[in-house]
């Protein structure tokens, strides 16, 4: 429990007293003990709970392979754009969103398999003896923890608590969610491994691992988890790049089970080297798929012109007709080929013009090659063209930056510019050459039109048929070239250093962090609430402070009465209280002697507020007059609260007010006491108008009286700060003493004594410091040599207690 002792820092002090609030800090030394305990259990217990957690890495180089089998005929070209370009892609591919949705759909990983550890469920995917095939277009139960006991080898038991009248679905075909009634109740139900469990909110089939080992009577947890948030988990791959190439890549992930991330990490890899391949592989694809369509058309016409060159044949001497034409036929079909060359490549690019200026999608154009342009620029920036749109589509699931694909669409925007003026001057040219070739084809059909009818009849179909038949064997060239750059193309990406489990790196948790922590959280936390009750705290606490509020003097300290008792100097005459007091009475009779002040002398003992020991002090101080043989008595005169019957366990109600109203006389309101020498007048009943009766002419006789009868008279008033009886009385004391006690009395209320001693309202005033303890707690010794100990020369003086060292005396002796 929080005890209210402490210090004060912030003060009108002339220079910060440092060594004094390190004191005052250290005497809470239980508290800082108590919290690092607590402190570093919550950190042990955290630490032990915590599963490690381990660093997996792998490490790819991006190198680029070029195909063996490309010639200047193929003209089949895919460029990434360079090596820097390959590697910003590759970094951006292995973080988007569309790449990760493949790996983890592939690998199931939005399937948990848990087993209990000591403390919580572990994620034990590898290590479980099965695995669960489940139908992805049927709902799953979702973020439910399903569990599964093998009764047997081959049956095994499902346990689902139901708590709710509905369950959550979880369709990972659609990736969407439903909801299906159930019982609130556990569902529990046995299948055989490989049997079809088909039920409301679960479908799967359960089948054993090879070699699973051991596994009947054990129990595990199947857990299906958010598609999408699984994916946001895997999103946040490591990507890097080497200090010593810049093509070379490292990844990295961090997580419970080493397992997981070396499939996850290896599996990343060949998805993006299938990517990758697939990437370059599609202009073969578009060539092929282009190639594939023109030779549906091209075997159709074929057949047709063959079909009619075997009709005119049938009943004909063929020979005789093909005699007189063998030359001519031969010049115009080279004319012809060249003019379906010339015909082509101006059919590709009014298509390639009509395809930049209407799509937006350019991953689908066909190689150049197939036209028979061989180009290098035009084919060139086509490859570029279809490397960007490729890659721009590919962001769009990852990147959310507006300036990269303005980039994207500036450099597209540059190489369609490039294209469209090469399509202008390509097909001038061209045009030119057809015009030429047409005028040639001219020149030989009129020299057929002199053949015989028949002849000119068999060079027709067989032109027909011989151009049909070149074009098609031309395109079969094409596609065949096509399919071996296909087959021969090879990734750009390769492992240099595949993730395996025996290269995981624990990086957690970090137990020695966690320990420091609980070591500065367990200092800090009790200094602050220290550091804030020395903020809050406005009361005294050691004599320094009382000497830097007031000019009064302090004659006496006053310790911490442990015994219980108030009338600690008579019962305990030889403890370091008594030896307090003892001082007290020196420093009194040095007092009335400066003021000489001879025969009977009287001393007013007052205080702020009650609670501060006015009595206690009161009692003991006649107690050491008493003991040194003096006529001694204590008068109460606080007519409000008094409490001086109850310290010497006296039972009479008449006192003071009955003398005042003249009722008893000074002999009735006496009583002796257990101490000799000592004698009580209490304060009486309690009057109406107690102010009245000590401003009566009763009073000063009382205290006349008392004078020709006691050599010391103690007056216990009330408190100064609370009522004005204490300075009324002033008048009839020789010293007042003002009763401050440790922790209790206010700083303020020391003010408010000093306006009061210099308006002269209280006279003779003296200060007694009552309630010091733990000089360590309050920043001071005693500072005038009294108080209740002193060191090792109180042995055989003080009759004191052995109490137990403490670990301060253990450091004290350290110390010394």
């Amino acid at each position: 429990m929080l005890d209210i002792k402490d210090l004060s820092i912030f003060e009108n002090h002339s220079s910060f007293d440092f060594k004094g609030l390190l004191l005052k800090i250290i005497s809470y030394w239980k508290w800082f003990l108590v919290s690092l305990i607590i402190a570093f259990t919550i950190a042990y217990q955290v630490n032990i709970r915590k599963e490690k957690i381990y660093g997996m890495q792998t490490l790819i180089s991006i190198k680029e392979e070029s195909n063996p089998f490309f010639t200047s005929n193929t003209s089949l070209v895919f460029n990434w754009g360079g090596i820097s370009d390959q590697v910003n892609g590759i970094t951006t591919i292995l973080q988007s969103r569309s790449h990760n949705e493949l790996v983890v759909n592939k690998l199931q990983y939005y399937i948990d398999y848990l087993t209990m550890g000591e403390y919580s469920l572990i994620d034990s995917y590898g290590s479980v003896p099965f695995y669960v095939d489940i139908d992805k277009s049927r709902g799953q139960l979702a973020n439910t923890l399903i569990k599964i006991k093998f009764i047997s080898a081959n049956v095994y038991e499902i346990h689902i608590p139901f708590e709710n009248n509905s369950v959550s679905l979880i369709n990972y075909a659609e990736n969407s969610y439903s909801k299906t009634a159930v019982q609130p109740v556990e569902f529990v139900k046995r299948y055989k491994v490989g049997e079809r469990v088909s039920l409301p909110f679960l479908n799967w089939e359960l089948q054993i691992n090879d070699n699973p080992g051991l596994y009947t009577g054990n129990e595990y947890f199947v857990k299906f988890n958010d598609f999408d948030g699984t994916v946001s988990r895997y999103k946040g791959i490591s990507v890097g790049s080497d200090d010593k190439g810049g093509s070379i890549l490292t990844l990295a992930m961090q997580g419970t089970n080493k397992a997981r991330l070396v499939e996850y990490l290896n599996s990343t890899v060949k998805m993006l080297m299938k990517y990758q391949l697939d990437g370059k592989n599609q202009f073969a694809n578009n060539t092929i798929k282009f190639i594939d369509s023109t030779l549906v058309a091209m075997e159709l016409q074929l057949k047709q012109t063959g079909n009619e060159l075997k009709s005119f044949r049938k009943d004909k001497n063929i020979y005789e007709i093909e005699d007189g034409g063998a030359k001519v036929t031969d010049k115009i079909m080279n004319f012809d080929v060249e003019k379906d060359q010339i015909a082509r490549k101006i059919t590709y690019y009014n298509s390639l013009k009509s395809y930049l200026n209407n799509s937006v999608d350019y991953s689908r154009l066909p190689a150049p090659s197939v036209a028979g342009i061989e180009d290098p620029n035009i084919a060139t920036n086509i490859s570029r063209l279809i490397a960007l749109s490729t890659q721009r589509s590919e962001m769009a699931y990852a990147v959310k930056s507006d300036k990269i694909f303005k980039d994207f669409d500036n450099q597209m925007e540059a190489l369609k510019s490039v294209l469209l003026e090469n399509i202008v001057s390509a097909k001038a040219a061209l045009v030119y050459d057809l015009s030429l070739v047409n005028a040639k084809i001219g020149e030989a059909e009129s020299t057929v039109k002199r053949l015989p009818e028949e002849q000119q009849e068999l060079l027709k179909i067989k032109r027909k048929y011989d151009l049909n038949d070149n074009i098609y064997t031309t395109f079969l060239q094409k596609r065949n070239e096509a399919e071996i750059v296909k087959a021969s193309n090879l990734s750009d990406i390769h492992f240099i250093d595949p993730a395996k489990e025996i290269s995981g790196v624990l990086v957690g948790p970090k137990t020695s962090v966690n320990y420091i922590l609980a070591l500065f959280l367990g200092i800090l936390i009790p200094l602050l609430v220290v550091l804030t009750i020395l903020f809050i705290n406005n009361s005294i606490q050691n004599t320094e402070e009382l000497t830097k509020l007031s000019q009064i003097p302090i004659i006496g300290v006053i310790g911490v009465n442990k015994e219980g008792v108030n009338l600690a100097v008579f019962d305990k005459p030889k403890s370091a209280l008594s030896e307090a007091f003892r001082a007290i009475r020196s420093s009194l009779q040095f007092l009335y002697k400066k003021q000489q002040v001879s025969g009977s002398k009287t001393l007013m003992i007052t205080s702020s507020i009650s609670g501060e020991g006015k009595t206690f002090c009161s009692i003991n101080i006649a107690t050491v007059f008493a003991l040194s043989e003096k006529k001694t008595v204590i008068v109460g005169l606080d007519l409000r609260k008094p409490r001086l019957a109850d310290e010497f366990n006296l039972t009479t109600q008449t006192g003071v007010v009955n003398y005042l109203i003249r009722q008893n006389s000074l002999s009735e309101i006496t009583n002796s006491t257990e101490v000799p020498n000592l004698d009580v007048i209490l304060s009486g009943p309690i009057p109406p108008n107690p102010s009245e009766l000590i401003l009566s002419e009763a009073m000063k006789e009382l205290i006349e009286e008392l004078k020709n009868k006691y050599d010391y008279i103690i007056l216990d008033t009330p408190p100064v700060g609370l009522v004005s009886d204490a300075l009324e009385l002033s008048q009839y004391s020789d010293v007042t003493l003002y009763i401050v006690r440790q922790n209790y009395t206010k700083k303020d209320m020391i003010t408010l004594l000093n306006t009061r001693v210099k308006r002269g309202e209280l006279s003779n005033a003296s200060i007694v410091f009552n309630g010091y303890e733990n000089k360590a707690k309050y920043g001071s010794a005693y500072g005038y040599g009294y108080g209740y100990g002193y060191g090792d020369y109180s042995s055989g003086y003080l009759d004191e207690e052995k109490k137990k060292k403490s670990i301060k005396t253990f450091l004290n002796k350290l110390k010394k």
